[in-house]
């Protein structure tokens, strides 16, 4: 039996699917059923839990074999990560008690990295799950195809992308959330020992002159990228919101300095297969 966290998101969702095709049984761990209905029909068996809650999660992994963690992201987090870490003490607590015979915990690009930013609630939960005495293996996607979702309305009505990430013609690591899934789903079935790191991105790198170019082709028409200038960011976070938008501004910072990369070398990246325009397509749809 294997437990997924966030089955009803793309990356659960498409691990989920994976595992199902292999004739695997899946234990959807969920807050709420009544948003699994459609995986219970599949032949999930249904587990209650919120991620903060370490008795329900222990009771959820109870007697699984794998167990996939899907860390909820906070995108506007309070200093010091607050509630990362509250998440982190829960799910720690949780794999300690069930004591599975092994984990898969989706995490990021630029995990390793020592400055903060936003992806630092990753670090801090590598950092926490390391010490269990578990097999863990830390699955680092690097950006997410599905992000271009923001770039569609735009892209559309304005034939504009406006791009944080910077400079133009900079590639920068770029994965599909199916190609995550899926993979997910082949560690999990996999056997290991100890703490390993396994990081993937798509065929290609994307730039986000490439971004608007598949814009084009799926749209029909001219898209061109213009780069956000960096001293509106926080001016322009604050007014949609935010915060603390300096953990954000600090994460774009990390991908266009190149501080926030993969750990190992290009050899050791894994490839995914999905195209970028087939997922440009679909957020079009």
């Amino acid at each position: 039996m294997y437990a997924i966290t966030g089955i009803t998101g793309k990356v659960g969702g498409a691990l989920a699917h994976a595992l199902l095709a292999a004739g695997q049984p899946v234990r959807a761990v969920v807050r709420d059923a009544s948003r699994a209905q459609a995986w219970a029909e599949r032949g999930c068996e249904l587990a209650i839990a919120n991620m903060d809650d370490a008795a329900a999660l222990t009771a959820a992994f109870k007697g699984a074999t794998g167990i996939f963690i899907l860390p909820p992201s906070e995108f506007d987090p309070q200093p010091g990560f607050p509630e990362a870490r509250i998440v982190i003490d829960a799910v720690n607590a949780a794999l300690d008690a069930a004591r599975p015979e092994k984990v898969v915990c989706l995490s990021t690009i630029g995990a390793q990295a020592t400055q903060s930013n936003l992806l630092t609630q990753r670090t801090l939960m590598e950092q926490a799950l390391a010490e269990l005495p578990l097999p863990v293996t830390f699955l680092r996607p690097g950006w997410f195809m599905e992000n271009a979702l923001w770039d569609v309305s735009p892209a559309r009505d304005e034939g504009v992308l406006h791009s944080f990430l910077q400079p133009l013609d900079k590639p920068v690591p770029m994965i599909a959330t199916a190609d995550i899934g899926r993979v997910a789903a082949q560690l999990l079935q996999e056997s290991w020992s100890g703490t390993r790191v396994v990081e993937i991105e798509g065929p290609r790198r994307v730039s986000p002159n490439d971004l608007a170019a598949a814009f084009a082709r799926v749209l029909g028409h001219p898209v061109r990228a213009e780069a956000v200038p960096r001293e509106t960011w926080n001016a322009l976070f604050v007014a949609q919101g935010m915060k603390h938008p300096l953990p954000r501004m600090q994460m774009l910072d990390g991908f266009n300095e190149g501080w926030i990369d993969f750990a190992g070398d290009a050899a050791s990246v894994l490839k995914g297969e999905v195209e970028l325009d087939t997922v440009i397509a679909r957020l079009c749809q």
